[in-house]
This record gives C-alpha cells, sequence and structure tokens, in this order.
C-alpha cells in the first residue's frame, strides 16, 4: 500500500498540488499506455510491486527480489515519460517569454542548454544540475525553473544533461559534471565567477563535484546551491523513513530503488559516493535549502553540521511543512522567499 499518509497534508496549497499530482499521473498513465502500446496491467502490477517494497523498507524488512531488472527498466520507462510529459504540459499553461534566450549546446559529450534573459552578466556562471532519483529528468523538466534562477540571479544558467541510471550508473553523471566544468574554464571563464548548483539528486551531484574538483586540485567554484540535496546513499539519518508520510513527492515512488540503481554494486558508506562521509575541508560557500517535512531533511542538516565543522562556510535554510524542493513550485508561498535568499547568496560570494 502507499505510505505516504494524505490525512497528515492540511495547507490548502498543499492539498491543491496533491490533487494535481493525482490528475496528471492517471491522465500522464493513459496517454503513456496510447503512445507506447504498453500493457496497463503491467504497470498496474509493477506499482503494486513498488508499493511493497515501500512497506517492506519502512518496517525494516528485506527488499531484496522485489523489483527485477527488469521491472525497474519499465519504472524508469514510466517515470521518465511522466515528467517530461508533465514539463511540457507545464510549457503549455506557462508559456516561455519570448525574451527569454535559451540555446542548446553539447560539449565533451554532454548535452546542455543556456538559459538567460536581456541584461544577463555575461561572463558569470549558475551550472545547473537536475533532480529526478539519479534515474530520470532533463534541461527540459526543469527549464521552467532554470529560467526562474536566471531571472531572480540575472546570471546565465547552464543546465545539463548528465547520464542517467540504470543505464549508466555511478561515476558516469559525475564525469559528466565535472567535464562540463572542466568545459567552461576551457572556455576562459574564472572559476570565481562560476556557482554550482542542483535539486535532489542533482544537489547530490553538486557537492560530489565540489570535491571531486578539490581533490583534483582544480580551481574551485564561488560556491554552491543545493535544494534538499541527498548526501547520504546508506540512507542512515532518521527523516528518510520518519519522513515518508509526509513527503508528497518521494514517499510513494520507491526512493530505495533509485539508489540502489545509481550506486550499482558501489559501497554506500564509501566517501566518494556519499557526500556525507567525505573530508569536506576546502569547500566554497555552500547554501542548503530543505524542508523539515521531507525525506532528505537530515541529508541536509547531518552534512550542514560535517561541513561546519570542517570549517566551511556554509548554510542552511529550512522550511516546515511544505514539499521536496517546494522552490519549484510558485504557488507555494515560500518559493519566491527561498528564491530570493538564493539571490542574496548568490550576490554575495560573487562580491
Amino acid at each position: 500500500m502507499p505510505i505516504v499518509d494524505k490525512s497528515k497534508f492540511h495547507r490548502p496549497e498543499i492539498i491543491e498540488i496533491m490533487k494535481t499530482r493525482k490528475r496528471n499521473l492517471d491522465f500522464c498513465m493513459n496517454a503513456f499506455i496510447e503512445e507506447t502500446g504498453s500493457d496497463r496491467k503491467l504497470y498496474l502490477s509493477l506499482f503494486k510491486k513498488i508499493d511493497d517494497l515501500n512497506t517492506r523498507w519502512v518496517n525494516g524488512k528485506d527488499t531484496k527480489g522485489i523489483l527485477s531488472t527488469e521491472d525497474i527498466s519499465l519504472a524508469v520507462k514510466y517515470l521518465r515519460f511522466f515528467l517530461e510529459f508533465q514539463a511540457d504540459y507545464m510549457q503549455k499553461l506557462t508559456p516561455i517569454p519570448r525574451i527569454a534566450m535559451i540555446e542548446s549546446v553539447s560539449e565533451e559529450g554532454v548535452s546542455a542548454e543556456w538559459n538567460a534573459y536581456p541584461g544577463s552578466l555575461e561572463d558569470h556562471i549558475m551550472i545547473y544540475i537536475h533532480g529526478g532519483g539519479h534515474v530520470m529528468g532533463s534541461v527540459n523538466t526543469h527549464r521552467l525553473f532554470t529560467l526562474e534562477l536566471a531571472k531572480t540571479t540575472n546570471l546565465r544558467i547552464l543546465s545539463i544533461n548528465y547520464r542517467l541510471a540504470p543505464e549508466h550508473p555511478h561515476p558516469a553523471a559525475l564525469e559528466d559534471c565535472v567535464s562540463i566544468y572542466k568545459w567552461l574554464l576551457s572556455l576562459g571563464f574564472n572559476s570565481n565567477n562560476i556557482i554550482i548548483s542542483g535539486d535532489s539528486a542533482g544537489g547530490y551531484y553538486t557537492l560530489l563535484t565540489l570535491l571531486k574538483l578539490r581533490d583534483d586540485g582544480l580551481p574551485l567554484p564561488a560556491g554552491a546551491v543545493c535544494f534538499s540535496p541527498s548526501t547520504d546513499m546508506a540512507q542512515t539519518g532518521e527523516s528518510v523513513k520518519k519522513n515518508c508520510y509526509t513527503d508528497l513527492i518521494l514517499g510513494d515512488l520507491g526512493y530505495i530503488w533509485w539508489i540502489n540503481a545509481h550506486i550499482a554494486s558501489a559501497d554506500p558508506l564509501d566517501a566518494s559516493i556519499s557526500p556525507l562521509y567525505a573530508d569536506l575541508k576546502g569547500l566554497p560557500p555552500i547554501l542548503i535549502q530543505v524542508s523539515t517535512s521531507e525525506m532528505l531533511f537530515d541529508d541536509s542538516r547531518r552534512f550542514y553540521e560535517r561541513a561546519r565543522e570542517a570549517g566551511v562556510d556554509v548554510t542552511l535554510q529550512t522550511w516546515d511543512d511544505t514539499l521536496h524542493v517546494f522552490q519549484n513550485n510558485p504557488q507555494l508561498p515560500e518559493t519566491k522567499e527561498a528564491l530570493e535568499k538564493v539571490r542574496i547568496f548568490v550576490k554575495k560570494v560573487f562580491n
């Protein structure tokens, strides 16, 4: 059975988002079946397996063997379709402003997209690494958000498509993120004029990229912005299970199998795959924003505490009773406040 407890949601905005999400999922499933010719019964059976996996995981029971490799491939196929379908629909409802500048690029084998507005600072860049649980997402699914970031910060945003699991497990995505950063340096951009940012899995890759650049002796960016980053692939924080009932975004989707698809056979406690366990000394200023009611709250809180102990200039900003990566939901009142705090952080690190 689904583990998200709908009775715990009381805010009208969240309830409306929950209803809209349910309608979108149902509508998208019909479109998916029609466009791909997939067997609806097969997917209904798959969703029941994911529900079973969630319930067993929350109760501390063994989850091995519940999802086969074929099951994971089927789930990924649908979730990718859903995110892209939803993004296309939202861009019809909220058309991209004609003055927005969007340019596709491909460098170092990685496709990316420039997002900017007239007057954006030409020599100051924000690299954006999208979320999607390591298995889905793209520059398209996050375009409305990256354009909003471009408007808020007055920066040029370089949004990147990294390789996704399970086809490309760790460290493929990290390699892509590092390659794009090196490409910017090769173009003559000053590292002091670059910020790396990302949400959820993208926040995770943001932190891993900082660590990889530091360890390789490359010039570090001016700072980093992380929206609800995952930092612990071993999932040892209390909030991962405690908050699964109040996490509308991650709670029912089977977060655990995303992690397993990403790390494959790697050790989740290894510092090279879980930023929480790394030596954090020497990292640039980091802003972390997170909801206290989401599964990844402790991933943010514990990383913040370890980073402070290591002498990093790190800021943790929290909001109660809201969504995972709520900044990507313009209908929520806290979104405007959060993005204004991002603008202030960006201005600070660039001055």
